[in-house]
């Protein structure tokens, strides 16, 4: 459904460092991954309800999950769609690693 292409990546860092200028941050993890915490600010519609609400997704969008791959292929499927899309590299583990704090 999604495919498995490269897909344009944004690090924790400089995801902070710019605190998504405007963009969306979708986090497509499941129900039980998002009450454990989340980036503040972020949109939550998980992965497999995606296509279903497409019309709720901003144009520019960085999408998020536990360890970025099933954010990449959120990514690929939003491109795909016409939307400008980047995968949080590393996803959640890589911004709690760098010491970003997570909401709950």
């Amino acid at each position: 459904m999604f495919g498995n292409t490269a897909v344009p990546r944004v690090t924790a860092h400089d995801l902070a460092a710019k605190k998504a200028g405007g963009w969306m941050l979708l986090d497509v993890r499941t129900e039980a991954e998002w009450a454990q915490g989340r980036i503040e600010g972020s949109t939550h519609i998980p992965l497999d309800q995606l296509v279903a609400r497409l019309g709720e997704i901003d144009d520019q969008v960085v999408c998020i999950c536990a360890v970025g791959g099933r954010s990449a292929r959120a990514t690929a499927f939003l491109l795909a769609q016409g939307k400008e899309a980047v995968n949080l590299d590393g996803g959640v583990q890589a911004w709690a690693a760098e010491g970003l704090p997570l909401s709950s």
